[in-house]
């Protein structure tokens, strides 16, 4: 008897063991490289597991990485074709070269362009209008947050009750009374994210065009002179912290002091509400305000994060499915519901997203960025889109920050700005 079942049990495995090394031969392995804000990577696993689940042919490995890791390392991996099959960005334009057209490996291309249209040119290679490069899964908006604790504290007023429309000059000046009337030598002002992306929203508020005629980005006007004009200022005057731009090198935030209490005001955007909603919970009351104003408009920066389909990837046709899966309206709806992303996608941003969060301050945040973005500039939206806007914004990120620390003048710091520009891009044209 015992001989009869091991015989048996023998067939069964020479069966069962071909059939499933055949289906671990024939699963198609995708990589990801992903980088987190907040708890983007646990959501994104999972709407990834149940992909899975549903198409055991393929196996989508998640490799998160820090966002410093996606800035330096990746675009050195995709230039020497080593890249990974989908990638998270947010130098979207920058990195197009590396993307593949997603469109013939789409079950409904239409649906992409209905619900992500004004949002697809931004992966677009520089002269393409049309194709289909990748998901603008987390729409972000630039603009400040104020420690509303500190300001009650202060006893100063949040400009905003006293006016709909506050200046720049106005909203910095409320920060330092803030940290001037509590004095405790640990609390600052205010804050920026050392980063050009930040500071070309205040530029275009006071009227700064990026572009001439010809589309050639430039920095010479008056409106730019003028922003960078206050921004050394409160460098100068203890307005702003110091160290955020002058002591580290490539880009910093501050969200780490804003979260410690540290900053009455913290110029940044849209995506710290998921982590601020964790790290700071009830320690003190926090809330987005308004895009403050300049000489010309109100305005701060889209930008966003994008999934973007790799052209070096052997599996175009699995990874149109996993596209297609990640874009769809409920998946989608479910991760900005998780993550307190602003969504980019017509469909739901008019359906609305249930966010889940239990905290009154989150949602108060997530509604005042849905409203700030039909303020955007246009200009903003245009420099957004321009491939090259990373060879434009990191110039001005270190040039100002040598003007901060005493190694160039502002009328050089321009001049080296536009001798950046138009260097780098002569270069990539050779």
């Amino acid at each position: 008897m015992k001989v009869r079942t091991a015989l048996f049990i023998l067939v069964i495995a020479a069966l069962v063991l071909p059939v499933a090394a055949i289906n671990a031969q024939d699963q198609v392995e995708l990589r990801i490289t992903w980088y987190d804000d907040g708890n983007e990577s646990q959501v994104i696993r999972e709407e990834l597991d149940a992909f899975e689940a549903e198409n055991p042919d393929i196996k989508v490995t998640l490799d998160v990485v820090p966002y410093q890791s996606i800035l330096e390392n990746l675009p050195l991996q995709l230039g020497a074709g080593e890249g990974p099959d989908i990638a998270r960005v947010t130098d979207l334009g920058g990195l197009s070269q590396y993307y593949f057209d997603l469109t013939p490996y789409l079950e409904d291309p239409a649906y992409w362009e209905e619900n992500f249209g004004p949002y697809l040119q931004w992966l677009r290679p520089l002269g393409e209008t049309e194709g289909i490069y990748g998901i603008q899964n987390q729409l972000t908006v630039t603009g400040p947050y104020i420690n509303r604790t500190l300001y009650e504290q202060a006893g100063v007023a949040v400009p905003w009750e006293e006016k709909e429309a506050v200046t720049w000059e106005e909203f910095a000046a409320s920060c330092k009374s803030v940290a001037d009337t509590l004095d405790t030598g640990d609390i600052f002002g205010l804050a920026m994210d050392r980063s050009g992306h930040r500071f070309a929203g205040m530029a275009i508020s006071y009227g700064a065009q990026f572009f001439d005629e010809d589309g050639h980005p430039i920095v010479t006007d008056e409106g730019f002179r003028k922003a960078a004009e206050l921004f050394i200022q409160w460098h100068e005057d203890g307005t702003m912290l110091y160290d955020i731009w002058a002591a580290t090198p490539g880009y910093a935030a501050a969200n780490e002091e804003f979260a410690n209490g540290q900053l009455a005001c913290y110029m940044s955007g849209s995506w710290q509400v998921q982590q601020f909603s964790n790290t700071i919970g009830d320690a003190f009351d926090w809330e987005v305000v308004p895009f403050p104003c300049g000489d010309s408009s109100c305005t701060g920066m889209p930008g966003g994060a994008a999934l973007v389909a790799i052209a070096g990837t052997e599996h175009p046709e699995e990874v149109g499915r996993v596209m297609d899966y990640l874009a769809s309206e409920d998946v989608l709806r479910d991760f900005h519901a998780k993550t307190l992303f602003v969504p980019a996608h017509a469909g739901i941003a008019a359906s609305g997203v249930p966010f889940e969060t239990d905290q009154p301050l989150a949602k108060a945040a997530l509604d005042v960025w849905s409203s700030d973005v039909a303020n955007i500039d246009p200009i903003a939206f245009e420099l957004q889109g321009y491939p090259q806007n990373r060879i434009v914004l990191d110039s001005i990120r270190d040039r100002l920050a040598q003007v901060i620390v005493g190694e160039l003048s502002l009328d050089d710091a321009i001049q080296r700005i536009q001798e950046d520009i138009d260097t780098g891009l002569a270069e990539l044209e050779q």
